[in-house]
């Protein structure tokens, strides 16, 4: 391993002339992105596996740099390092860390993170004896905190649908059909990235308006969530409408 100034730990492997080449034919059907994650769990681990495959420049960091050297090395990072060095790291940075612990992390960030994507795709869903329901009160969502906490950054609600599992398909289809990745964004080159990032792994973007909507991702997580937790398919709740007779 060797160490870049910002502290980013990076395999010292070159890869052969013929690799570089392919791997740049295929950069030209998705823009390459540099993108920095911060935690080192499931959710790190598969979203950051699948743009690796994508071929985007991922640096996974975290608090325990144990953890986050055996996080890269699973998934092919490019690199790891600490919190600081992942968020200095990319045009993009994924906030992968529970949806408690977020905002006071984010906002200890803040100056690394401006100007940046800042995607969060953590849910604040606690268990209740009435199913489900979220720590926010669903008055707010956790994306309006980070933003809050970092208010130079460009946060998008992102990625908060599925479990961690299904970003480890390549591609996620069900019955032929490319899986719909909702966001919410307030910031144009913001949402343009996520849309990269979304496309690059074989999915469909589908904006769902401003970060003032976020809190509806986090209510629908909850939602289907507590359906999948019962036994039922959230899915089978939502028929298509090419499905219904026509009037």
């Amino acid at each position: 391993m060797y160490c870049t100034p910002c502290g980013v730990h990076r395999p010292a492997y070159r890869p052969a002339r013929r690799s570089v080449r392919r791997r740049r034919g295929a950069r030209r059907r998705s823009r390459r992105m540099r993108i920095g994650i911060l935690g080192t769990g499931g959710m790190a681990a598969a979203l950051g596996g699948a743009w690796t495959a994508a071929g985007h420049d991922v640096v996974i960091g975290g608090r325990n740099q144990g953890r986050a050297e055996q996080t890269a090395g699973r998934i092919g990072a490019a690199g790891h390092g600490s919190l600081v060095d992942a968020a200095g790291h990319g045009d993009v940075i994924l906030v992968a860390v529970p949806s408690a612990e977020a905002p006071q992390l984010v906002g200890g960030l803040a100056a690394s993170l401006a100007g940046r994507t800042v995607i969060d795709c953590t849910n604040p869903v606690v268990p209740t004896g009435d199913g489900l329901m979220l720590n926010t009160g669903g008055s707010t969502s956790v994306a309006r905190q980070l933003a809050a906490a970092a208010p130079d950054g460009h946060v998008v609600k992102a990625f908060n649908l599925c479990h961690a599992s299904i970003w480890t398909l390549r591609p996620p289809t069900f019955e032929g059909v490319p899986l719909a990745v909702p966001y919410c964004a307030d910031h144009a080159e913001a949402a343009t990235a996520t849309q990269t990032l979304i496309s690059s792994i074989g999915c469909t973007p589908a904006p769902c308006g401003g970060l003032a909507r976020a809190a509806y991702l986090e209510a629908t997580a909850a939602l289907a969530i507590g359906l999948w937790w019962a036994g039922q398919q959230p899915r089978t709740a939502f028929p298509s409408l090419a499905e219904a007779p026509h009037r």
